[in-house]
């Protein structure tokens, strides 16, 4: 029998094994999904947001018990924890609440006596999803496609079988209708079968790029759609009439919220040269205070590394910059003790071409470029194969000229890049395609079926 481990990164020591699913049991998951879904569909948009209300009560009247579940599975600081699932009830509520404005009839004028778009659910929808954001990336998944009334069959990263678990007894607890969410605790090189079985009617994935891409070339042989949100390295633009104090208070919590485990933290700072030195001065000063520590421990801001070769990698990228001519300013030297922990590093003088300006950096390592000016900073932060945040710190008029220019699906002009269930998100070139969250997330998972209405208008 082959088992699903996770390890507490805070020890290195293991505290669940759970089996894998076995190809009957990931086919039974999927019978259940496609049972569910006539009387879900039919349900009607009222009584699926009534369910949905009453998962969102659950999580937060359950904080307490399921924060913890991720802080020991992959080591985020408890009061992230803690944030995370109370921001993931948001989610099921706002679609609660806004799904029937956003999937509403959309009129359109054409020969017919009435014609217009109305958008329709298309069965069971399967989520694949990473460990660095269990719950959240979880709900961003669900929310929405319940709520156009598919059901989800989510399949959680293997690493974090505890919070799989769970996000599935939070919608027993709260009174679902079974079947139309559960969890695959399958092994990744299973998850095939899923995304070709016909009863899966599309998918969505967020991860690296290179299993993207694995998952896309799998449900495009089976002609279904499917949503990539994939890695990033995203840019953030300092110019010199920015308020320096203020983007560097906020680039540094970009960079190290979650130990700097997210897709759309500012991993590579682009500075005016004019303001580089002051600048660099005022985020060393917001970084080098925090101390990786025990994330159970409510006072601690940076938690450990997932995994020990996510630790290891994240080092390679910083040996290997250093050793191409980047300076190190914080941190960069691997500790020594139980756990997966990774000192808050700040590089400065990374080019084009080290490891830590062309990979994605998933841990608490802060980038500094330098360039000339405005035209220079664009051309470095649309150096990348990625595409999926960015910032830009300037007057507030040019920022919003400049951000037309960047490459990527999300810009904040003097704000953090963050994701909110109000507003889509995605990326473009290899950080994926289609958008999650907002009106436009719901509709990645509908029909968008066109009704014409006779007789021609004379």
């Amino acid at each position: 029998m082959t088992m699903l481990t996770a390890i507490d990164p805070t020890t290195g020591a293991v505290v669940r094994e759970v089996p894998a699913a076995t190809p009957e049991e990931i086919t039974a998951i999927i019978d259940r999904a496609q049972q569910a879904y006539p009387a879900w569909r039919d349900a009607g948009i009222e009584e699926r947001a009534a369910v949905m209300r009453r998962v969102a009560d659950y999580m937060r009247e359950h904080v307490e018990e399921l924060a913890p579940v991720m802080t020991q599975e992959m080591g985020k600081p408890i009061g992230e924890s803690c944030g995370e699932v109370v921001k993931s009830a948001w989610a099921a509520e706002h679609y609660a609440e806004h799904a029937a404005e956003y999937l509403a009839d959309e009129h359109l004028p054409s020969d017919a006596t009435s014609s217009y778009v109305q958008y329709l659910p298309l069965g069971p929808v399967l989520g694949i999803l990473p460990w660095n954001a269990p719950f959240w990336v979880a709900f961003r998944f669900c929310a929405p496609a319940l709520m156009a009334g598919n059901t989800c069959v989510m399949k959680h990263d293997p690493h974090v079988p505890g919070c799989a678990a769970a996000l599935e007894e939070v919608f027993r607890a709260a009174g679902a209708p079974e079947g139309i969410f559960q969890t695959l605790q399958a092994r990744t090189e299973d998850v095939e079968q899923a995304i070709r079985d016909p009863r899966i009617q599309a998918v969505s994935f967020t991860g690296s790029d290179r299993a993207g891409a694995k998952v896309a070339a799998i449900a495009a042989s089976e002609i279904k759609p499917a949503v990539l949100e994939l890695g990033g390295s995203d840019p953030c633009i300092v110019l010199a009439d920015a308020d320096l104090a203020t983007a560097a208070e906020v680039s540094a919590l970009s960079r190290i919220i979650n130990a700097g485990q997210s897709c759309i933290a500012a991993k590579r700072v682009i500075v005016e040269r004019s303001v580089h030195d002051e600048f660099v001065e005022l985020l060393t000063a917001q970084l080098k205070d925090l101390v990786a520590g025990d994330p159970r421990d409510e006072a601690t801001k940076v938690g450990p590394i997932a995994r020990q070769e996510l630790r290891e990698n994240l080092h390679r990228q910083v040996t290997t910059s250093l050793e191409a001519g980047a300076t190190r300013v914080l941190g960069g030297e691997m500790p020594q003790g139980e756990g997966f922990f990774y000192p808050v590093t700040l590089l400065t003088g990374v080019e084009p071409g080290m490891a830590a300006c062309t990979e994605e950096t998933f841990g608490p390592l802060a980038v500094v470029m330098a360039a000339e000016d405005a035209e220079h900073a664009l051309a470095l932060a649309n150096d990348t194969p990625y595409g999926l945040g960015a910032a830009i710190w300037t007057e507030t008029e040019r920022g919003v000229e400049l951000a037309r220019r960047i490459e990527a699906g999300q810009v904040s002009v003097n704000g953090i890049v963050k994701s909110d269930p109000r507003l889509p998100s995605g990326g473009i070139k290899r950080s994926g395609y289609g958008r999650e969250l907002g009106p436009h997330g719901i509709r990645e998972f509908t029909n968008a079926q066109q009704i014409w209405v006779g007789p021609v208008r004379s």
